[in-house]
């Protein structure tokens, strides 16, 4: 089973252009979708967790039109937002429980058994009668995680499920996605790019609304190979080397920035670098405020 989308749109009311054709298949496994704050990422996932509606397009999962067949998607599908509240007295195993009947889980001991295993495989069995006001931030994503997956959904979105976690929390988080993405589609939505490129054989990068680029993380970097170049430049430098290259990331590494450059041949001062996905990721913006286009590799 595949997820489709094919010239999707959305337009606000206010003008903002959220979706502008975007077009992608998404097979079963991990499927990472990155860009930066307002790209429309969550308006995607929205418009597929069946929360709101697209201008036009067209979207299935399978043979189910997901625009159309609403309650047959929701039958399918596992959504964790990136928002996600829970009821702060209310035990884990209770609210669970709660929402399984919700889900559709009517016969006592089948619930019974799908909660348990749910809370055993996000490891949270042992704090089951813990009221869910008193978890962490990571033990609450892993709880969305869990009413997530109720029901076996085929599809699961999750829309940025790592943001504040702290280190041990997100490696948990990734083992887990990992393991339940090997029979079903994960859709993980992310402006975090250790998460897809630790996780996702297959990505896609949405900007102001388009899709720049979609296909192999691994592609993507070789393709970028010996058209990258880095130098550390003292911080009164940083403004005319800007000026003077085509700079598509600065990070600090020691104090000192590190610019990173990309160009067909190496500038004066500059040495080559292996790509990452991070570098990608920055080169498909920086390429995208002068084209305007999107590609797949």
């Amino acid at each position: 089973m595949e997820l489709r989308i094919a010239g999707l749109t959305k337009r606000y009311p206010n003008g903002v252009h959220a979706l502008q054709g975007v077009t992608l298949t998404i097979p079963p496994g991990l499927f990472g979708l990155l860009g930066p704050n307002g790209a429309g990422k969550s308006t995607l996932m929205r418009t597929l967790a069946t929360l709101q509606e697209a201008d036009s397009g067209e979207v299935t999962l399978g043979d189910i039109d997901v625009l159309r067949d609403k309650a047959r998607v929701r039958q399918l599908l596992g959504y964790l937002p990136q928002e996600f509240g829970v009821y702060p007295r209310a035990t884990a195993e209770e609210l669970l429980d709660h929402l399984a009947i919700l889900k559709g889980i009517g016969d006592a001991r089948d619930r019974r058994r799908a909660v348990q295993s749910l809370l055993e495989r996000t490891n949270l069995w042992e704090h089951r009668n813990k009221a869910l006001g008193g978890y962490s931030g990571g033990m609450k994503r892993r709880f969305g995680i869990a009413q997530a997956l109720l029901g076996n959904p085929k599809l699961l979105i999750v829309d940025e499920p790592t943001a504040g976690l702290d280190p041990e929390e997100r490696v948990r988080f990734h083992n887990l996605l990992s393991e339940v993405s090997e029979s079903i589609i994960v859709l993980l939505s992310t402006h975090i790019v250790e998460d897809v490129a630790e996780l996702c054989p297959r990505m896609a990068i949405l900007f102001q609304g388009r899709v720049l680029l979609h296909g192999d993380p691994a592609g993507a970097m070789r393709e970028l190979e010996n058209k990258v170049f880095r130098r550390v430049v003292a911080k009164s430098e940083l403004s005319d080397v800007q000026a003077k290259h085509a700079v598509i990331s600065t990070r600090l590494v020691g104090g000192r920035p590190v610019v990173h450059v990309l160009a067909d041949r190496a500038p004066e001062g500059f040495g080559p670098t292996s790509p990452d996905l991070e570098d990608v990721y920055f080169a498909a913006m920086f390429r995208a405020t002068r084209s305007g286009g999107g590609r797949e590799v």
